[in-house]
């Protein structure tokens, strides 16, 4: 193989052909190789509850893209009818507004009552209630073995709880204004 040289400020430095076409080449096609994949962005533009299955899925064009394990309100059996009944309610509403200093990790806000629940609830005599949400585990809580007995049961107000990597990924994916339809 021939060599050249390249003598400057009286050092010399030697290449070879085979070297100098090898970072020739690394070079020209270096720019050339494909990008690294992307990861996917998770979008959801329905959510649907199961109650009975403890189940929440995330919805794209029809098909579901994640499912998590949640958690209800201690008597989940039931439509929720008034404030305090510690029930989930159920029926069709929207994922409104969210707060990111929630009590619990992140929380994300049902539309729950709707003009049905509060026609209900005003027939009975009774405070429909509010603030259902979808969120985290609470945030005034920081053993890690109690926060674990949390994922063991159901243990909210009538809300829809999930572990805290779980909201992180709901909250990304849904935006305000995204259907939620939680059935029995």
């Amino acid at each position: 193989m021939r060599a050249w040289c390249v003598r400057e400020n009286n050092l010399s430095m030697k290449f070879t052909l085979g070297g100098f076409w090898s970072i020739l080449l690394l070079f020209w096609f270096g720019g050339c190789a494909a990008p690294p994949p992307q990861q996917e962005t998770l979008r959801a533009d329905r959510v649907v509850v199961d109650k009975s299955e403890r189940r929440l899925r995330l919805l794209y064009r029809g098909k579901v893209v994640r499912e998590y394990p949640i958690a209800l309100g201690d008597a989940p059996i039931g439509h929720k009818v008034r404030e305090g009944d510690e029930r989930t309610p159920e029926g069709h509403y929207v994922l409104d507004w969210r707060n990111p200093h929630s009590r619990f990790y992140k929380s994300i806000h049902v539309s729950y009552p709707n003009a049905q629940d509060r026609a209900r609830a005003r027939a009975l005599g009774v405070n429909p209630g509010g603030m259902i949400m979808i969120h985290g585990k609470p945030n005034y809580i920081s053993s890690k073995r109690v926060l674990a007995e949390y994922d063991r049961r159901d243990w909210t107000d009538g809300c829809i709880a999930v572990n805290n990597e779980q909201m992180d990924e709901i909250w990304n994916a849904v935006r305000d204004g995204t259907p939620i339809d939680i059935f029995p």
